[in-house]
């Protein structure tokens, strides 16, 4: 956790690696990105790339749901960071 943001790991992975990073403040989904100032908006993309890591991982991928037609299960904006062997899509 810091600075506004916190990764956690997945309680459902879909990776060897697979971690969750939410912003404290609640936005529904991406589609509200634009509640986040630009300043905020980097500090969450730059801890999503510090939380890759920090999990020691060099190729992942960083995926974001957005809506309920796209596997959003928890609507709450937030970034799945999966690394390693992927076996399944983030939902």
């Amino acid at each position: 956790a810091g600075d506004g943001f916190v990764a956690v790991r997945d309680i459902a992975p879909k990776a060897e690696t697979h971690l969750l990073v939410l912003p404290e403040r609640h936005v529904s989904s991406f589609r509200e990105i634009s509640e986040f100032p630009p300043e905020e908006a980097k500090r969450m993309l730059d801890f999503v790339a510090e939380t890759a890591r920090a999990a020691g991982l060099d190729d992942y991928r960083v995926i974001v749901n957005v809506g309920e037609g796209a596997g959003q299960t928890v609507f709450h904006l937030h970034w799945h960071v999966l690394g390693g062997r992927v076996w399944g899509m983030a939902g």
